[in-house]
């Protein structure tokens, strides 16, 4: 198994890595998990809506108390992909993944009342850009823990 490529198919559909692994009932667990969690949070519609720049209306269609379910097994189940294919062998590999689930849960709990030049990102944008301080500080994190 290529852990980079399970970890891609994670990014693409949580539990995709894991069927590729061949654990299957942890791939339709998280599958059924992230299908569950887009329906009650409106997931889709939000997107589209964000994507239109409807941001408002997107903002007012997030059911928060799923959505902020998402973070947390979107970035578990690339996690987990990735280290079941063989990746994630040396010591805190597993700090971005964790960091960058936090950022995004904290960005998800501001993203109605934070603007970029006048504009509000919403429960979409604001998130996604919140993976890069995630990624930065786990990485960063890691390393230091690491002593290199």
């Amino acid at each position: 198994m290529n852990p980079k490529e399970n970890l891609l198919w994670s990014i693409a559909f949580p539990g995709f890595g894991q069927l590729l692994n061949g654990k299957y009932l942890k791939g339709i667990l998280f599958i059924l998990l992230e299908i569950t969690i887009n329906i009650q949070s409106h997931f889709n519609q939000i997107i589209f809506f964000s994507f239109n720049g409807r941001i408002r209306e997107a903002i007012e269609l997030t059911n928060y108390q799923w959505l902020m379910f998402y973070p947390c097994v979107y970035f578990f189940a690339m996690w987990d992909s990735y280290k079941e294919a063989g990746g994630g062998k040396e010591p805190y590999s597993y700090l971005p993944f964790v960091i960058s689930a936090c950022s995004v849960t904290i960005g998800l709990m501001y993203a109605a009342r934070v603007k970029l030049l006048g504009i509000y990102l919403g429960t979409v944008w604001f998130p996604m850009l919140c993976v890069i301080p995630g990624l930065v500080v786990g990485i960063l994190l890691k390393k230091w823990l690491r002593h290199e």
